[in-house]
């Protein structure tokens, strides 16, 4: 096996596509697009993020929804991540999306991406935002037998590599399980 070397890049595959919904002071809901973003435990999600409108809205909420992004919204979700809410302060509706407030944090559910992690600041310190997840929803049009299914759900992740959202494909082994082939 022959290796290239890259140096020391930001390059983790797959890198899901997360869109963060906060309310800014007045109630006015912005989304962010953020890869740099994952769970880190039960209920905690980790995400790199620099100074942005959406870390404004986080100081004074202390809140925020992520939203997986999906094929069908691929355009808006990259929109609102090359488009500053300081600039446009309606970004959220140029993106074409609608908002419903979460029953558990103060922050907005993306009606148009069916699923989102719920969450409630826990720190954001150096560029770096943990959050507590205190519930994950998810519209009935993505859930086969109780779960999420990821096939209805459809969501796309971030190509560092080349530039590109690119969709996910079909299962190829049974978490937890497959593994056992090789045990003794």
């Amino acid at each position: 096996m022959s290796r290239k070397n890259f140096g020391a890049k930001p390059i983790m595959l797959p890198q899901p596509v997360l869109i963060i919904g906060t309310y800014d002071e007045n109630g006015v809901p912005n989304a962010m697009n953020a890869a740099w973003g994952i769970t880190t435990d039960f209920q905690e999600i980790t995400i790199s993020l620099s100074e942005h409108k959406t870390t404004d809205n986080l100081a004074a909420r202390g809140a925020f929804t992520v939203s997986m992004a999906t094929e069908d919204q691929v355009i808006p979700c990259d929109y609102v991540g090359i488009e500053s809410g300081r600039k446009v302060p309606n970004k959220f509706e140029v993106a074409g999306f609608h908002a419903s407030k979460s029953e558990f944090v103060d922050a907005p559910l993306i009606d148009e991406l069916p699923m989102a992690l719920e969450c409630k600041v826990k720190s954001f310190n150096d560029g770096i935002l943990i959050g507590e997840i205190v519930n994950v929803s998810a519209d009935e049009s993505v859930i086969t037998d109780g779960n999420v299914d990821l096939k209805k759900l459809r969501p796309i992740a971030f190509d560092p590599c080349n530039n590109k959202y690119v969709k996910l494909g079909d299962a190829v082994g049974d978490a937890f399980s497959c593994g056992k082939k090789l045990k003794g």
